[in-house]
């Protein structure tokens, strides 16, 4: 590997620094697919909760890239004979490439229109790309062997367990960032200590059993932030009103709407046949720019709904004890008559659709256990060792919720007292 005199430094608030020392990673921020992350959000649209999260994937993807770096670092200190140091530069291009195919508002794009970003993730490295020209610089076939490790085809488990995992740079990174920026405690752990208690070990990554309880700290913080943050109700409802607009917008599109604004990017995504070229020109800042346009198009449903996402003028939500089909049956024959269409202005919305699980035990691609090195040179999996991840291995958090219109709630809810009654959770 070839190192600079000096190395490049980015001054970062989870990290305090990243350092870049081989030439072929700042080559690979300085593309503009790279660069387009900056005008993508971290946490969607979270920033209508939590109004620090503005954080972009670009500072997420380049504090992966960190946490990587510290932890091939540590390998090579220690001299591990079980890290294949020949791997070392596929893995910090993968870390830090790893979100490079998010699109604007990622997850409720992929839940409306069947996109994922790990496909794209793969198209930007192996297509006709300033990426994949940087990564052809190695060899022909290092893109492809990048996007292997993204789409976890990679043969080496610990080559893509470092970037996707349950005890990864990824998520490592992500809980620090999105705790700072959204103003909380809860997604804090020691990074420091993880680190120092990862190892190389017959082709996995394991922590040495002293370091449980590190990782138990780790893991509870996982618990908490997607309690307090990720499934936020509000979150939520902003989720589920842009979610809705980009539905109408396909269903208005399918059934031969004139719009008065749309970008060839949009239609082409509309159309179903999005491609490289136009999906890189995605954007949030574009998005934003269709949704304003949007308040002035003729459909009201549509009209309103970007008002409302652009205005925060969110749907309400309530926490009724069951979900009962006769009562929502009837919560939408009254929001029908108030003037709203049920089909988006009601809904029914628990956190399930999310790939946001606590920890689980089972090995599967992406989804590596955490093992535990003992004494003897055994590995146990945590939560045999551990009764606090054992108690929250599989935990699906989040609570359901029904979310409609304010305005229908505050001018009729009370004239069905029964109704009010079940959304107030006292039926």
């Amino acid at each position: 590997m070839t190192f600079w005199p000096e190395e490049k430094v980015f001054k970062d608030p989870v990290h305090k620094y990243i350092y870049v020392q081989d030439p072929l990673i700042w080559d690979l921020v300085n593309t503009k697919e790279f660069q387009r992350l900056r005008r993508i959000r971290q946490l969607g649209t979270s920033f209508f909760t939590f109004h620090g999260a503005e954080h972009s994937r670009f500072s997420h993807s380049l504090g992966v890239y960190e946490i990587t770096r510290k932890i091939i670092s540590q390998f090579e200190r220690n001299e591990y004979e079980d890290w294949p140091v020949e791997e070392k530069r596929l893995c910090l291009c993968a870390a830090l490439l790893h979100d490079v195919g998010h699109g604007p508002f990622s997850h409720s794009l992929e839940t409306v229109f069947g996109e994922h970003h790990e496909l794209w993730s793969c198209r930007i490295v192996q297509g006709d790309t300033e990426v994949n020209r940087v990564l052809r610089s190695v060899s022909p076939d290092f893109p492809d062997q990048v996007a292997g490790v993204i789409c976890k085809s990679y043969p080496k488990e610990i080559v893509v367990s470092l970037v996707s995992s349950q005890l990864d740079a990824d998520r490592m990174d992500y809980l620090l960032r999105d705790a700072y920026f959204t103003g909380v405690n809860y997604g804090m752990f020691d990074l420091e200590r993880i680190l120092r208690v990862m190892r190389p070990y017959k082709g996995k990554i394991v922590v040495k059993e002293s370091g449980m309880h590190a990782v138990e700290d780790y893991l509870m913080s996982r618990y908490q932030m997607y309690w307090q943050v990720y499934f936020h109700p509000v979150t939520r409802s902003s989720e589920i009103v842009l979610r809705n607009i980009f539905a109408r917008a396909k269903a208005l599109f399918d059934a031969g709407y004139e719009f008065r604004f749309l970008v060839e990017p949009l239609r082409k995504l509309f159309e179903g046949k999005i491609d490289l070229e136009h999906y890189l020109l995605l954007d949030e800042s574009l998005t934003q720019a269709a949704f304003a346009q949007w308040t002035m198009e003729q459909d009201a449903v549509l009209s309103d709904l970007c008002g409302r996402f652009l205005n925060r003028k969110l749907l309400k939500y309530a926490a009724p004890v069951t979900i009962d089909p006769s009562y929502f049956d009837k919560l939408r024959d009254s929001v029908l008559q108030a003037g709203f269409d049920p089909e988006y202005y009601v809904q029914i919305d628990f956190p399930a659709d999310l790939s946001y699980d606590v920890y689980r035990p089972g090995n599967s691609p992406g989804k590596f256990p955490i093992l535990l090195l003992e004494d003897s040179g055994k590995l146990v999996e945590i939560s045999r060792k551990s009764d606090i991840v054992g108690s929250i291995s599989g935990t699906h958090v989040g609570r359901q919720h029904v979310y409609f219109p304010e305005e229908w709630f505050s001018a009729q809810a009370r004239q069905s007292p029964a109704l009010f009654s079940w959304l107030k959770g006292e039926t």
